[in-house]
Order: structure tokens, then sequence, then C-alpha cells
């Protein structure tokens, strides 16, 4: 088997949570099979004389969560000089990011390997991108213009409103069409009307959990992780203080990531999670899908270990 040189662009080192996030569980997965990490941070990526490279680490995964990894010597590398590059930077999806594409494209035209594919990325807005499968959606409503938006809230009687460009629960809140803070709340998110948000009709099937089924390399992870909320709470975000529990697919969800699988994994999408509650699509995740690890503890099945699978039928 030919050992893979694999990039992982992701967040600071020493604030991943190593127990939990799958960028370190997909690192500890290529160590396992000998093949050698890397971590490049975002803002170190630069573009001269046509290539795209970046300042990048060597990394020695250890089991212990709280010592997890240990740093080789940095070197400059040009991005094609990779088996593999992985963007796995958490959002926000600022003018940063959206600029770290384009870089990344440029890799990718020099020969680099970038999962998941930058135009891809870029393209499909973790929220927006559901607007393209209305057969699996609920109720939504993408607009700006408070009026419009007051008029879906009375239309549902109960609304979930949440920001284009969030992440983890941020910024999400449920409002009754007899709410009285329903009009600062719209002004906010709005920031008075200049902000295009998203509205969805309330599914109390999220008290049964927001499902995360992933997709890796078009094939469906058999189980999805059920965050469900917390006592009070609508959101069930495990950054939010959701409980996550790891259970098969239903018919239906698999009715819809059978749907979405081949179309993502067409379009370079090597890792997307998809948001279902109560059998409604409600988001494509494309940017750092998560939940790995939940679902490799309680159900036994690596999913960590199928996106090294593909990238060695793909790139040795």
């Amino acid at each position: 088997m030919t050992t893979l040189d694999i990039a992982f662009i992701i967040d600071p080192l020493p604030a991943l949570k190593a127990y939990k996030d799958s960028s370190v569980a997909m690192m500890r997965a290529a160590a396992a099979r000998g093949h050698r990490p890397w971590a490049i941070q975002r803002e170190n990526l630069v573009w001269r004389d046509s290539l795209t490279a970046a300042r990048a680490v060597p990394l020695t995964l250890r089991a212990d969560d709280h010592d997890w990894y240990e740093a080789g010597r940095e070197e400059f590398r040009a991005l094609s000089g990779f088996n593999a590059v992985l963007m796995r930077q958490d959002p926000p999806f600022d003018f940063e990011y959206i600029a770290a594409t384009w870089l990344l494209e440029r890799a990718a035209s020099a020969g680099a390997r970038v999962f998941n594919a930058p135009r891809a990325v870029r393209d499909h807005s973790e929220k927006l991108a559901i607007t393209e499968f209305p057969q699996f959606i609920a109720a939504t409503l993408a607009a700006r213009d408070p009026a419009r938006l007051h008029a879906f809230i009375d239309e549902t009687g109960d609304t979930v409103l949440k920001p284009l460009d969030g992440m983890g629960g941020s910024q999400i809140f449920r409002v009754t069409a007899k709410d009285p803070n329903r009009n600062v709340i719209v002004e906010t998110l709005t920031d008075n009307g200049r902000r295009t948000i998203m509205a969805q009709r309330y599914l109390p099937g999220i008290r049964a959990g927001d499902k995360r089924v992933l997709i890796v390399g078009g094939e469906i992870v058999p189980y999805a992780l059920a965050r469900i909320p917390r006592e009070g709470e609508t959101r069930g975000n495990l950054a939010a203080g959701g409980r996550g529990v790891a259970m098969p697919l239903t018919a239906r969800e698999r009715e819809i990531a059978g749907f979405l699988a081949p179309i993502l994994w067409s379009r370079g999408l090597l890792i997307a999670g998809l948001d279902i509650i109560d059998g409604h699509l409600t988001e494509i995740n494309v940017t750092s899908p998560t939940c790995m690890v939940e679902i490799a503890t309680q159900q036994g099945f690596d999913a960590a270990g199928l996106v090294i699978d593909t990238l060695e039928r793909l790139c040795a």
C-alpha cells in the first residue's frame, strides 16, 4: 500500500477537542494505516508562481485525548505535493473562507487533490443548499424583508429563524405568531432588513432529535447521530447542549440520503452531513461535517476509516 501524505486545513490544533473531533479521528485513522497526516492553518495559504502553498506541520498522533499530537518540523510546501488535501475549517463562512476556496481552486488546477472540492464548498450554502431539493424540505423562506418574514411566521404559527452563516445552533430562534419578541428578533437577525436569513416551519419531531446523516464518497453511513435537545431547549446541536444518540437510519432518512449521495459526490463533496428533522432535510453541511466519533463509539461504525478508504482508492 502506498503511504499517503494527507494535509488537513483545520482550526488551531490546541483548540481541537480530540475526544469528539472528526478531523482528529480521520488523522488517527490515517496514521493507524501508516499514512502521514499534516496540519495547515488557513491563514498560511499563499499563491506564488502558479502554485498554492502553505506552511505545513507533520503530526504524530497519540491515543491520549489530552495530549493527542506531537508536531514535527514545519515545512513550506506546495499543496500539489500532498496526496490529498482536506479542507476542514469550521465556519463562519466569511470572505476569508471564500478567499481560501479560490486559492484551493488554484491548487487543484495545479494537480492537488482537494476535498471537499473548493468550488462545491463555495457553491453549497449549508443553509440554502436544501432549496435545490424542495421535495424533502418543510415550508421554508429565505428573505431579508421583515414584512415577508412576519407573514411567514403568521402563516406557520411556529417558526425557526436562523442566519445563513452560523453553526452549532448559534443565533437560532424559535418564534411563534404570538411571541411578543418577534419584531426585535426579526430586526436583529436581518440587521433591520439588510441581511438575508432563513425561516423554516418548526418541526415538533426535533424532540426525537436533529439527525446528522453522513455521506462519504457517495456511500451512506448506516447510522445517524440524533442530537436530542435538552429540557426546555429547541436546538439539538451538541454545541448547544444537545445529547447525541447514534441510531440506525430510518427508511425516510435512507431515501433522502440515497437521492443526494450520488449528486453530492459527483460534485466533489467527499464528506457531507445531512441534517434531517422528522423526515425533513434542514441543512447540507459541507465545510467540516462532524459526528464520526460518536457514531464509532456507540455503534462501532468507523466513518473516519471510510474516509481514508476512499482516499486510498482515489490517491494511491
